[in-house]
């Protein structure tokens, strides 16, 4: 490890370099989407001859490099020095599961011949389908081999009868061996291989090691409390809820090794650390004390969480998420990063993850102006993120928003007024019913793509 690297701060997360052929890095952009905390570089290397062509200056850039095939890693690891960690992902997961049971079934298991994946995982796999009869030939190469020498293996093997097939973890294999119209499956990793790979790259970074103590604090509030103390007939049934709750979010402050205090009113604070509130909400996707609450006492918690570099920060960053969450409705949990971008809601399976630091001057006076409160704001940069989608039809932005239609029509004309919004079209319903118009949400476009090119 190079100590005079230079630091870097990574305002938007932790930067990490993804090499391989393209069709695994869009299986890897779709697993990234689990980890916020990930911002990825991308470099297409299709074959071994693109190792040169990795730009010398991505690892000043990231903090960890993952190959997504073995080859390409052993190819860069004798080429290259590297100043980060580095990893690839491991053939040996539900991919190679995966391929050999497609070869059983595709091409029968007579005559095997495999290269860069390892031998006592085909080994310990084909006994779990009972094939005691396959005839297997493993590749025994080094890293020096070229593609078109692990090409020459599998044909000089291949004996072109029923059975007979090769099986390569490496695209450029695959395609030759397409050529030469020998029967083969290319071993890809699953999603949940790339997501196990993702997790060692994660836990071998800087960032991340600093970050596991890092102080978070945590505020939770029960919503319309008043409302919901209203129900009990005498105020010792209101006590009794407030100890059951209490009692509750302790067992659970508990198992996130934190401490609790209650702020009157409602509202509760608790402090824990980072990497044990990332383990247990497991990468920011699980909080069952949300849930708990509602069926155990019949009470809906509103939670927001803050990171920090500093505690007051954190606190800070506590305060807006939990507005945050209230704007949402309710009985969810937004999560405030450091540089004040947003987590949530956590118990989605994709959270959105969207830039709550508008600084466009000029566009925060037009909202105002247009009557365009932050929570709609918010809401709307939140959708446009997650689904990449900016047209929608009155009817889809009165669900967002959570108003009536005739609301939601009447705040459009503003926003069209203030040039926020543009009319981009109709959609005919029937061939009887008057045509939806189409609004463009021109301003979270704009603001989306600065974000963006500020990460590039």
């Amino acid at each position: 490890m190079d100590n005079n690297r230079p630091e870097f701060e990574f305002e938007k997360g932790i930067a990490i370099g993804v090499i391989g052929p393209q069709f695994l890095i869009e299986r890897t952009e779709e697993a990234l989407k689990g980890f916020p905390s990930f911002v990825p570089y991308f470099h297409k290397c299709d074959d071994e001859s693109d190792i040169s062509s990795i730009p010398k200056g991505l690892m000043n850039k990231v903090e960890v490099l993952l190959f997504l095939e073995y080859q390409l890693f052993r190819k860069a690891k004798e080429k290259m020095d590297f100043i980060i960690p580095f990893h690839y992902v491991p053939l040996m997961g539900t991919g190679l599961y995966r391929s050999l049971f497609r070869t059983k079934t595709l091409y029968g298991l007579k005559t095997l011949t495999v290269d860069s994946v390892p031998e006592q995982y085909v080994n310990q796999i084909l006994d779990e389908l009972e094939e005691k009869n396959t005839n297997k030939i493993f590749y025994e190469g080094t890293a020096l081999d070229t593609v078109n020498g692990i090409v020459d293996f599998h044909s000089r093997y291949f004996d072109n009868r029923p059975g007979s097939s090769a099986m390569t973890g490496i695209q450029a294999v695959s395609e030759k061996l397409d050529e030469l119209g020998i029967p083969n499956e290319w071993v890809t990793p699953t999603h949940q291989d790339l997501i196990v790979s993702l997790e060692r790259a994660l836990l071998a970074t800087k960032t991340r090691r600093n970050k596991e103590a890092q102080i978070v604090v945590g505020l939770i509030n029960i919503d319309d409390f008043r409302k919901v103390a209203d129900n009990f007939p005498t105020e010792h049934e209101v006590q009794k809820l407030k100890l059951d709750l209490h009692r509750l979010l302790l067992d659970y402050v508990k198992l996130l090794d934190g401490h609790l205090t209650s702020l009157g009113g409602g509202e509760y604070l608790f402090f824990t650390t980072r990497g044990i509130f990332e383990r247990e909400t497991r990468g920011y996707k699980f909080l069952p004390i949300l849930n708990d609450a509602h069926k155990s006492l019949g009470v809906s918690l509103s939670l927001g969480i803050g990171f920090g570099r500093t505690a007051t920060d954190a606190g800070n960053h506590a305060r807006i998420a939990l507005r945050q969450s209230k704007d949402f409705g309710g009985k969810t949990c937004f999560i405030v990063r450091e540089d004040r971008s947003v987590i949530g809601p956590v118990e989605m399976s994709n959270p959105m993850i969207y830039d709550l630091s508008i600084t466009d001057n000029k566009l925060l006076k037009e909202a105002e102006k247009a009557g365009m409160s932050a929570a709609y704001m918010s809401k709307l940069m939140a959708q446009v993120t997650r689904y990449k989608k900016t047209n929608y039809t009155a009817q889809e932005l009165s669900s967002i928003l959570g108003i009536t239609i005739r609301s939601t029509h009447r705040i459009l004309a503003q926003w069209i007024d203030a040039g926020l919004v543009d009319v981009v079209g109709e959609e005919k319903i029937t061939s009887r019913g008057r045509p939806r118009q189409i609004y463009k949400l021109t301003f979270v476009a704009e603001h989306i793509d600065k974000i963006q090119e500020r990460v590039e």
